[in-house]
């Protein structure tokens, strides 16, 4: 495999009980380079959309995490647990049976918007420098401080008993399992999340998704170019512009604005990804040839 085919980004439908590093690790395997790196964390209980990045296209990730997400998730009323989803041990129980429909919209619309969101005490935020689970897990008090996120979309779509099967659009930096702790505070039972399945992140999409099954008999990955148009604003810059994003030297592209945009030079290949940055147009990720690529 040559270092040009293996520029690009794969986006693998991440099985359960797999961490994302275990993921990584598989790939690093499929495209002979240690190059690959993820772009947002998924809990070893949830399954969906991992995006990998390979080669050049490591330097997508940071971008990328920050994009929109998708999610279908369960939540179960009644239950709370130390990690606010299966994977903890039980709290309390209570009967959620006297819990309406009109009361279960009610709180999810209260969740949805801007909000001030609390994340989960094991989650991978660091304190002091410690991840906040390695702090928990050691019996140690964790309080974390609210942040602002959006939840766009917060729906039901069915209702079995205590089980709530919900559609989430979300900002980068929410989770959905302190989505499933709150809800169940509010409603006075407590819940927890029990299923998690992330179905896109930006504009890449479960449908887009193999398994590693389907990697390991035919690994493939999204073109670096393609990857980026499809999650990024497009541009497209004369040869001049993008001799100068490659040497790092200052561009003009008027129709830039502050949203992060891909760059692409006359030949159809991703330059750079560049936004309006203090009033002037920067490049952000300039992706020249590698060294090694003839």
């Amino acid at each position: 495999m040559t270092v040009a085919h293996s520029d690009g980004i794969v986006v693998v439908d991440k099985p359960g009980d797999w961490t994302s590093h275990d993921v990584v690790a598989r790939i690093r395997k499929l495209a002979s380079t240690r190059r690959v790196g993820h772009a947002g964390t998924l809990d070893p209980m949830a399954t969906g959309v991992l995006v990998v990045g390979v080669g050049r296209a490591t330097r997508l990730l940071g971008h990328l995490a920050r994009s929109d997400k998708d999610y279908d998730a369960t939540i179960r009323l009644g239950v709370t647990t130390t990690t606010d989803d299966a994977e903890g041990e039980i709290v309390s129980e209570r009967s959620a049976d006297a819990v309406t429909d009109a009361e279960v919209h009610a709180g999810l619309a209260a969740l949805t918007g801007e909000i001030e969101q609390v994340p989960s005490a094991v989650s991978a935020i660091k304190v002091s420098g410690v991840p906040a689970y390695a702090r928990a897990r050691a019996g140690e008090a964790v309080e974390l401080a609210a942040r602002r996120v959006t939840v766009s979309k917060l729906d039901l779509l069915a209702r079995r008993g205590a089980d709530l099967d919900v559609v989430v659009t979300c900002t980068s930096g929410t989770y959905v399992r302190a989505l499933a702790r709150d809800l169940g505070a509010a409603l006075g039972v407590g819940a927890h999340l029990t299923a998690l399945r992330r179905t896109r992140v930006g504009g890449l999409t479960i449908d887009q998704a193999r398994t590693l099954e389907q990697l390991v008999e035919e690994f493939t990955v999204v073109p670096l170019s393609a990857a980026v148009a499809a999650s990024f604003p497009r541009l497209d810059v004369d040869d001049d512009t993008s001799q100068r994003l490659v040497f790092g030297q200052r561009i003009e592209v008027p129709t830039l604005d502050e949203r992060v945009t891909g760059l692409f030079g006359p030949d159809g290949a991703v330059v750079a990804l560049a936004a309006v940055v203090d009033g002037r147009p920067r490049s952000l990720v300039v992706f020249a040839p590698d060294a090694e690529r003839t």
